[in-house]
């Protein structure tokens, strides 16, 4: 929609996703791979950030790609959730 002058509102339906790995679970390893395999990070790297969880494993991706990453950690034994990215001129949740 245009209006007077000449600007254009842009609407986005797909909001950025997070994709969040709450728990590893018994399958250490086969999560570690799957880790690595999401993220490129060497094998010393994943097992250093899968044992912060929960820890954001991809941001800002696109809905369908973190249902994939999220399908992904499940399949290899972890508990992951998609998370919608929030705007960085949003407020937070409240403390």
């Amino acid at each position: 929609m245009a209006d007077e002058r000449g600007y254009v509102t842009v609407v986005c339906d797909d909001m950025p996703r997070t994709v969040v790995l709450t728990d590893v679970g018994a399958r250490t390893l086969d999560v570690l791979q799957a880790v690595r395999r999401l993220t490129g990070l060497s094998l010393w790297h994943s097992k250093v950030l899968m044992d912060q969880a929960p820890v954001v494993i991809h941001d800002g991706i696109s809905e369908e790609a973190a249902e994939i990453a999220v399908a992904a950690l499940r399949e290899a034994g972890a508990q992951a959730d998609v998370r919608p990215q929030l705007r960085p001129d949003s407020p937070g949740p409240a403390v």
